[in-house]
């Protein structure tokens, strides 16, 4: 089974305007709602592939209730772990040409000890030998910088692999417990390894650098360039197809899901990657908060070149 967990999750909510004008009434020509959160956008991804998987993390009020009714209408099961305060809801304003916009993000509802406790636990009972899990976006409020490192060996514990996608402080800690895999894009890795990152090459120096933090693997995205991987001995690097791009955001999210759609039919990192890079570039090719389809992926997945490295010790460099 594949679990995601979004510990921070939001309603989604976007309004486009002709365009941008202070201190006076807007008009909105469109509006649309959607489930917002780095877990909840690798489930869709796996959705779209066709396998199955299992959205957990904190939600409460009308605007949790609302997230559920969305991931049900898209597919997705649910496993939440209801709070007392209300589910943030973050507002974005685009104009048509999509060329400016504004975006405010709540901060999301305190999250109590023993709403913490009550999430572990339900994680304990779940997991199991040969399970995937996610681990994705922010922490709200309430909740130490320690809670992914808690969550991540309270499922390694139970043989099951985690997944990483976070960063700052969360990460760090994160990282302690020695989770199967993180993927930092180069901006974070960068900051992790205290390295500039230009060039694959340049990726590869940083990751060996981050793996000493705790990670057994690592996947650094580099955008459009692709992304690298490393596993402490080798590296390679999958390079992303020629698309004409539409919508970065959420990308990066498809990438993870179509990784762990590879891990989870039993292929090497390696060749599940090219599966990652993908589902990455199908979604970017999207207009909207669409993600790519199985048939537009495929058809991208034979595109993705994948390179081995050459890897040299830089530790003590």
């Amino acid at each position: 089974m594949i679990y995601t967990v979004t510990l921070n999750p939001a309603v989604d909510r976007e309004l486009t305007i002709n365009e941008f004008a202070f201190d006076t009434v807007l008009r909105a020509s469109e509006a649309r709602v959607d489930c917002g959160g780095k877990g909840f956008n690798v489930s869709r991804m796996l959705a779209s592939l066709g396998a199955r998987s299992v959205a957990l993390g904190f939600a409460g009020g009308k605007s949790g209730e609302l997230l559920a009714e969305m991931l049900v209408e898209l597919d997705i099961e649910t496993a939440f772990t209801w709070i007392e305060g209300d589910t943030r809801t973050n507002v974005s304003i685009v104009t048509n040409q999509h060329d400016r916009y504004l975006k405010v993000n709540e901060s999301g509802p305190t999250i109590s000890a023993a709403d913490l406790r009550e999430l572990l636990a339900q994680v304990e009972q779940l997991v199991q030998p040969g399970d995937w899990w996610v681990l994705a976006g922010s922490l709200p409020p309430g909740l130490p910088q320690s809670v992914y490192g808690e969550l991540v060996a309270l499922i390694q514990s139970g043989s099951g692999q985690a997944i990483l996608d976070t960063s700052g402080a969360a990460l760090v800690q994160g990282c302690g417990a020695r989770p199967f895999l993180i993927k930092p894009n180069d901006s974070e890795a960068s900051s992790l390894s205290g390295r500039p990152i230009a060039t694959p090459q340049d990726a590869v120096a940083a990751a060996q650098k981050v793996q000493l933090l705790g990670p057994q693997n690592i996947i650094i995205s580099l955008g459009k360039a692709g992304a690298v991987f490393y596993d402490g001995q080798a590296a390679w690097l999958a390079e992303s197809p020629v698309i004409e791009e539409c919508n970065p955001i959420g990308a990066g999210d498809s990438m993870v899901g179509g990784l762990v759609y590879g891990l989870s039919q039993g292929r090497l990192v390696a060749e599940a990657l090219a599966w990652g890079i993908a589902c990455g570039a199908a979604t970017a090719s999207l207009a909207g908060t669409a993600v790519g389809s199985a048939d537009l992926v495929q058809s991208l997945l034979a595109q993705v070149k994948i390179t081995k490295l050459e890897t040299q010790n830089v530790l003590h460099g």
